[in-house]
């Protein structure tokens, strides 16, 4: 199932437009958001996709990190899972704390 990031209802994974306001999913849904959202960040390096544990052999293939501009849309085409693609992303940050030395009293 994909959530529309506009009226945040639910349509099936092989849905164009929401069911209820008819909003583009390839541009409104809420994994394509969030992936716009991780493509605009500079922190961000790259991008996850993660998968459930009892994801379809589709989904399983597709859990590795990617160049944030080459990951996968979801929800994933040929997916075969009961209940839809339930695959989604996670942000691979920049290293941000500084490493040091820690000092002991």
């Amino acid at each position: 199932m994909q959530t529309c990031s506009k009226c945040n209802i639910s349509s099936p994974d092989n849905a164009q437009n929401c069911v209820h306001c008819d909003a583009d999913l390839r541009e409104y849904s809420a994994t394509a958001v969030a992936l716009e959202r991780f493509r605009a960040n500079p922190r961000v390096k790259a991008v996850r996709v993660t998968v459930a544990d009892d994801a379809c052999p589709v989904c399983y293939g597709a859990m590795k990190t990617y160049p944030k501009d080459e990951a996968l849309r979801l929800p994933l085409e040929g997916c075969s899972h009961e209940h839809g693609c339930r695959c989604f992303y996670e942000p691979v940050l920049e290293e941000t704390a500084i490493m040091g030395k820690v000092e002991q009293a």
